[in-house]
């Protein structure tokens, strides 16, 4: 687990991080590309251009449903700001790389207004960019189970900090 809650003006950031030996531009494909973004998160289509949104098909979730998302910023191959709207509330998130040598680390900043569901987010995200990896090095990919509820109270603790 690798998440971090900071607190911010506005709610807070729940931050994951991810290291790959891999440069900035392969990273920066596997989250941005269709076909690539469907073999960890779900594919996307439409115009994925700042202000524009897109529609992705969330194939690790019970029934694929289709979100829509919406591009806040799209700086390549550094950062990807995305926003959108579910039952639950509103998601804005971003997606940030930096590269190190013969690696990059991918940094997932998802803002939160309060940290109220941390328990159960943090390990869906933890779950998700887990995928990512197994995607990239073509290994098996663990199941939502292995990380919910095994990773609520380390994310609830979170708060406490």
């Amino acid at each position: 687990m690798s998440g971090q809650l900071i607190p911010t003006d506005d709610g807070y950031d729940l931050v994951i991080t991810r290291t790959f030996r891999a440069g900035i531009d392969d990273v920066w494909a596997s989250v941005t590309e269709p076909e690539r973004s469907a073999r960890w998160f779900g594919p996307w289509e439409g115009d994925a251009a700042p202000g524009r949104t897109i529609k992705v098909r969330m194939v690790q979730e019970e029934g694929e449903p289709v979100m829509d998302l919406r591009i806040d910023a799209c700086e390549p191959p550094r950062r990807l700001a995305v926003s959108g709207a579910e039952e639950s509330g509103g998601w804005r998130m971003e997606v940030l790389l930096t590269e190190r040598g013969d690696t990059t680390e991918l940094r997932f900043v998802h803002h939160l207004d309060s940290a109220d569901q941390v328990g159960e987010i943090g390990p869906g995200w933890e779950f998700y960019l887990d995928l990512l990896v197994a995607a990239r090095e073509g290994t098996a990919p663990k199941t939502f189970e292995d990380y919910y509820p095994a990773m609520k109270p380390y994310y609830e603790s979170l708060r406490a900090g």
